[in-house]
């Protein structure tokens, strides 16, 4: 793993917790962009848990590492941590992908097994949001995307729950018990009945989760993993 964060106490405190998890390793500390990157080239690590704002121009280095090791070290896994509770920073995240991308907000980072769990989850392919962001974004949706859940099956709105809860389709086929494919068709069928054909695949995953969870009370329940 390779740490990018300019300020010591953050950086010293994201180590500690790091150094906690059995089988974690640090390769290389940054505190800048193109030291980050530098790093990445030589070390090879499986994450990158980078700061939003870094020299040298302390603005959104953290998201333009993202978008370059996309394209250049795909198999990276990366966990942006920020100060800043601003949706524009996640969407711009996750505009070419979810996969293997991550956001936690810094004041979470203390949280019992927040930034572990955020970890091991895009180290593991998958994608994570803050909870904080998430009901960020929700709030700033219009109320009436949720109506749009009523045209859902049971077997529909379930699949969106499991999305919801981070799951991907391999794991939902195995849960109900059908086929990778059957999950396919499903997910094709809430993107269409939530008006979600135009978009990106990976985007339309995050707006019927977000739809979903704006859904209202009991609606948007995700069952613990």
């Amino acid at each position: 793993m390779v740490i990018a964060e300019d300020h010591l106490l953050v950086r010293a405190g994201i180590e500690a917790l790091i150094a906690t998890e059995s089988g974690a390793e640090v390769v290389g500390v940054c505190s800048g962009y193109e030291a980050l990157m530098e790093c990445v080239d030589q070390e090879k690590p499986d994450v990158v848990v980078t700061d939003i704002r870094m020299p040298p121009t302390m603005s959104d280095e953290g998201i333009r590492a993202a978008t370059a090791l996309r394209a250049g070290h795909p198999d990276v896994a990366v966990l942006v941590l920020s100060q800043f509770l601003d949706p524009t920073y996640l969407l711009a995240l996750i505009e070419q992908g979810s996969s293997r991308r991550g956001y936690l907000l810094k004041e979470r980072i203390a949280a019992p097994g927040e930034l572990i769990s955020a970890v091991r989850t895009v180290a593991s392919g998958g994608s994570f949001i803050d909870p904080v962001v998430v009901e960020s974004l929700v709030a700033a949706k219009a109320r009436n995307d949720a109506g749009l859940l009523r045209h859902l099956t049971p077997r529909e709105r379930e699949t969106l729950a499991e999305v919801a809860a981070g799951r991907s389709n391999l794991a939902i086929a195995t849960a109900f018990n059908v086929s990778e494919r059957a999950v396919e068709k499903y997910i094709n069928s809430i993107f269409v009945k939530l008006g979600l054909r135009g978009d990106r695949d990976t985007n339309r995953r995050v707006k019927a989760v977000l739809m979903f969870l704006d859904s209202g009370p009991g609606g948007g329940e995700i069952r613990p993993r």
